[in-house]
């Protein structure tokens, strides 16, 4: 963990940490400070509550959470805060996470969550979109931000005599 604390990614299952550990992975490289919990919607709903209406008096700025099956933690985390809310759907089911997709990208009207892919790839983006983000209100990570996208398309190769 870096840089100061905004980040708050939280997990339904210890079994999910190591996925998930992969936005803070990400988080890093923009030297934005993260922390990671274990809390269920279904089994733990008190501490959920408490987590969720205490995160902005605790300087966090976003909320991750990676859910898997019914996939209800990014929804409730999103009623009771008004910080964005990134749903990370887990593959822990026999239908590989695309329960949990449909079940995080199905929120009624006025409680959004940003909803991103399955798996490591969708901790990875949660991450990058967390940074894009804080990016609004911070100039060091913009710049991070900028110095990513570069980054990036310098590894683009388009076919020789292309003039873009």
């Amino acid at each position: 963990m870096s840089g100061e604390l905004m980040v708050g990614i939280v997990v339904g299952s210890e079994s999910d940490l190591a996925v998930m550990n992969k936005c803070g992975e990400v988080l890093d490289t923009y030297g934005i400070g993260w922390e990671i919990g274990v809390m269920s919607a279904h089994r733990a709903g008190d501490v959920v509550r408490s987590y969720a209406m205490q995160a902005t008096k605790r300087g966090l700025r976003v909320l991750v959470a990676g859910a898997g099956a019914a996939a209800h933690l990014p929804g409730v985390l999103a009623s009771l805060t008004p910080l964005p809310v990134i749903g990370v759907p887990l593959a822990g089911s026999p239908l590989s996470g695309f329960d949990a997709l449909l079940s995080i990208v199905q929120m009624p009207p006025g409680i959004p969550v940003a909803t991103v892919a399955v798996g490591e790839m969708g901790a990875s983006n949660a991450g990058h979109l967390a940074a894009q983000i804080i990016a609004l209100f911070d100039d060091k990570v913009a710049t991070a931000v900028a110095k990513h996208r570069v980054r990036m398309s310098e590894t683009a190769h388009p076919p020789e005599g292309f003039i873009p």
